[in-house]
């Protein structure tokens, strides 16, 4: 495999077509903040704002900015989306809405805990490359909110019933552990150690089963296996992301048997979510093999493919296990033939399960300006590595 070619189609890609196309589609320039529901070429098909995404997108320009290159335009593009935040997108005590119009008027309550913990790494990565302390005091009193909400992420707007059947997410923890390494330097240490060896013991010790060689979405509070729909819920693609997570706290940790056994468990997800008729991976799947509540369940979406594609590269660097390169070669051929758009930057979000596009836009409620720049940013940088040890 050539690892110098294929970094450099990684980062053409991110450099000359993804980061463009963001940066002149989605920025308001009357009344500040990102559009991210995008047309094919990038026309705006809906104003409205998702704080999770404009979150997101503050990150994702921040994060080049401070480890590709000093270009202004990624600053200030990163300072106008994160002052249309300061300003509009919490309820004055950094309670993150779902979302607001244009103009920054609240739509949506600050149930959904990802508006917080996406403002905690967009504030984090701003105040790294600014040095400003009003954005480090908004991602940390940001992150302890979240840290007090791990129990009950929504709160007062549960659909739940008092004394229903209660259920625990994969979802918190797992982010958990990639928000607190985006936020180390603003951390105090003890605190920041307690909280990773936490999230990779709730990972890897309760929500991966030995039993099934996999990872579920959901548990009792008491760690046990639930029968129902969300308690037999698997998410492959959640589960491979969350082992890149897991291989960079194991990088930051030393611990090489962590980093093999994320890899492990990659590699498992991977083979088991894999469409052995259509190719691509399932976006959800029941353990049982019963019908699923999702009807969207064999559809093959974007950041399922990107991060299995971060996650086997980094598998293979750090560990240097052959199956991990194998599919990552898989997977890339899949990607590059089905999601990026030979006539338009920026790649498809949504396929059916034959590989066909079912939507055509670039940017909607939930696809934004971060996993195909994230993912095409990570995949470039570990390819230049491995082929720099070539």
């Amino acid at each position: 495999m050539d690892f110098k070619k294929l970094a450099q189609q990684y980062k053409s890609e991110l450099l000359d077509k993804v980061i463009p196309f963001w940066l002149e589609k989605s920025q308001d320039t009357e009344y500040g903040g990102f559009f991210t529901c995008l047309e094919r070429d990038g026309e705006v098909f809906d104003t409205d704002k998702f704080i999770w995404l404009q979150g997101r997108e503050v990150w994702m320009f921040a994060t080049l900015y401070n480890k590709v290159e000093k270009k202004q335009e990624w600053l200030d593009a990163a300072i106008q989306g994160a002052e249309f935040m300061k300003k509009y997108a919490h309820d004055g005590n950094l309670n993150w809405y779902f979302a607001v119009d244009r103009k920054g008027q609240p739509l949506v309550e600050p149930y959904n805990i990802f508006s917080y913990t996406f403002a905690v790494i967009a504030f984090g990565q701003l105040a790294i490359a600014t040095g400003s302390q009003e954005y480090a005091e908004i991602a940390k009193k940001t992150f302890d909110i979240v840290l007090s909400k791990v129990d009950n992420p929504k709160g007062r707007w549960s659909k739940a019933s008092p004394g229903a059947r209660s259920l625990k997410s994969f979802a918190l923890p797992m982010i958990l552990c990639n928000v607190a390494l985006e936020i180390e330097p603003l951390l105090d240490k003890d605190f920041m150690e307690r909280t990773i060896h936490t999230c990779i013991n709730e990972v890897m010790n309760t929500f991966y089963r030995p039993e099934l060689g996999l990872i579920v979405e959901h548990l009792n509070t008491d760690n046990t296996l639930a029968d129902c729909m969300d308690g037999r819920l698997l998410n492959p693609g959640h589960a491979i992301e969350a082992m890149w997570f897991i291989m960079d706290l194991g990088k930051r940790l030393n611990d090489r048997k962590l980093i093999e056994k994320a890899a492990e468990i990659a590699l498992a997800e991977v083979e088991y979510g894999w469409d052995k008729e259509f190719g691509g991976i399932f976006y959800f799947m029941d353990r049982l093999g019963r019908p699923l509540q999702q009807l969207e369940w064999d559809q093959k979406l974007w950041w399922v493919h990107i991060e299995t594609l971060i996650t086997m590269l980094k598998g293979y660097r750090l560990t240097g296990n052959p199956k991990c390169l194998e599919w990552f070669e898989r997977v890339h051929e899949y990607v590059w033939s089905h999601f990026a758009d030979a006539e338009h930057p920026e790649w498809f979000g949504y396929l059916n399960r034959r590989g066909e596009v079912l939507l055509t836009l670039k940017g909607g409620k939930w696809k934004g300006c971060f996993h195909v720049p994230r993912g095409l940013f990570q995949c470039w940088q570990l390819l230049e590595e491995l082929a720099a040890e070539d």
